[in-house]
């Protein structure tokens, strides 16, 4: 795993046995989600997908669904999946999230708007906050609540990573913001295509902003004070994200002009703060 990720810092406070499970699982759900973008090329999103970049990449997923079925079944062929099969049985990892997970996935494949709010969240669950549940078993929880945490969590991330994003989707041929969000704050595709930093643009951006620091607070409700300790690595996750979403906001909304990143140096010092907080059983969040 590349220190340039931002789950790198989470996991390393993870003891060794969970942080191997975690590397296991984010490898394996990072070969799935590459088996469309990977398969297919830049330009074809962009001027539709041709029927055999189509069919490569339902061939792919098909792939990766055959490997799910032996990881669970019998004996995987890939190294990602011989590298997790031990954890799931281990971890007890639920099936039906990783499906969930090739389900949304594919979704990308057929699906490249989204009309309403409502859609955005379902396929938000299937590629997020299915992961968040699979990494819940291995970080360990005590109360259900847990789970509400980490599905809205998902949720925040994700929505995190289409505000940023919006600038390089759209080269892509995807729009994740929802068609009834750019007719309510007057906002063409052709705006957001050319990068046009227009009041409209601005209160849209704010908009989805306001909508993701909706999840963070929903995610926190949830966190049980208990469980606080055991998922500090979700924590940690958590305050990076939060952290590019506080960037795009202190950057004027302006997500075209460079991708919004947070240095190395400072996501390890939010994982510390966090770790330490956890540690002295600070106030959850």
């Amino acid at each position: 795993m590349s220190r340039d990720t931002n789950f790198y810092y989470s996991f390393l406070v993870l003891p060794p046995r969970k942080r191997s499970a975690i590397i296991a699982t984010w490898d394996f759900c990072r070969a799935v989600d590459d088996a469309v973008d990977e398969i297919v090329p830049e330009h074809e999103w962009a001027g539709g997908l041709s029927n055999d970049a189509r069919a490569k990449a339902t061939v792919r997923l098909a792939h990766w669904r055959a490997e799910l079925a032996a990881m669970y079944e019998g004996v995987p062929r890939t190294t990602e999946g011989a590298a997790l099969q031990p954890y799931v049985r281990e971890f007890h990892l639920p099936r039906a999230r990783f499906e969930d997970l090739v389900d949304g996935v594919e979704m990308d494949l057929k699906q490249v708007r989204y009309d309403s709010f409502a859609a955005l969240v379902e396929y938000c669950r299937r590629v997020a906050s299915a992961v968040g549940l699979i990494c819940l078993e291995i970080f360990g929880y005590r109360n259900q609540s847990a789970r509400l945490y980490a599905e809205n969590l998902g949720l925040a991330l994700q929505l995190t990573n289409i505000i940023r994003d919006v600038s390089a989707d759209i080269i892509r041929g995807r729009v994740y913001l929802p068609t009834e969000d750019l007719r309510r704050f007057g906002v063409t595709e052709d705006d957001l295509r050319a990068g046009r930093m227009t009041e409209a643009v601005v209160q849209l951006l704010r908009f989805e902003c306001d909508r993701a620091h909706d999840y963070y607070r929903r995610a926190a409700q949830h966190l049980p004070p208990e469980d606080a300790r055991s998922l500090v690595a979700a924590k940690i996750m958590g305050a990076i994200y939060f952290e590019i979403l506080r960037r795009i906001e202190r950057n004027g909304y302006d997500v075209f002009s460079a991708r919004i990143r947070v240095p190395r140096p400072q996501r390890a010092v939010i994982a510390l703060r966090m770790w330490i907080t956890a540690l002295l059983g600070g106030p959850r969040g």
